[in-house]
């Protein structure tokens, strides 16, 4: 009985231990666990590719993986989950015209701040 258990353990532990994606050296698999990691999951309010279990997440990793066997580059790999998904897929949003507000606020708001204490009235 123990050694079925113990047999039991250490497959189910190999099974675990396996790669579900295959690549082809070192350098592709950390490039695809670092595209996941700064993808958004489609799904998921604020998580990451890395972080998800959905459906379109595993979906997703599919593609990308495919994507890095193919010697698509991560600019592209962006461009096509970007394209896709949209713009809010990706953690690093690109400077734009619409997008000025969120890029340069914080430097405006410090630049009032720093304004109204150095101007203020010295009763």
């Amino acid at each position: 009985m123990l050694n079925k258990f113990l047999f039991l353990f250490f497959v189910s532990f190999s099974a675990l231990t396996e790669s579900y994606y295959e690549f082809k050296n070192i350098e592709d698999e950390k490039r695809f666990f670092t595209l996941i990691k700064e993808i958004r999951c489609p799904k998921c309010t604020s998580g990451s590719l890395a972080s998800s279990n959905a459906p379109v997440s595993e979906d997703l990793k599919k593609v990308i993986a495919e994507m890095i066997e193919d010697s698509k580059s991560d600019e592209d790999i962006k461009s096509y989950i970007s394209d896709r998904f949209g713009k809010e897929t990706l953690y690093d949003t690109p400077i734009e015209p619409n997008t000025y507000v969120l890029w340069y606020s914080p430097f405006i708001f410090l630049l009032i701040c720093l304004a109204f204490f150095f101007f203020r009235k010295k009763t």
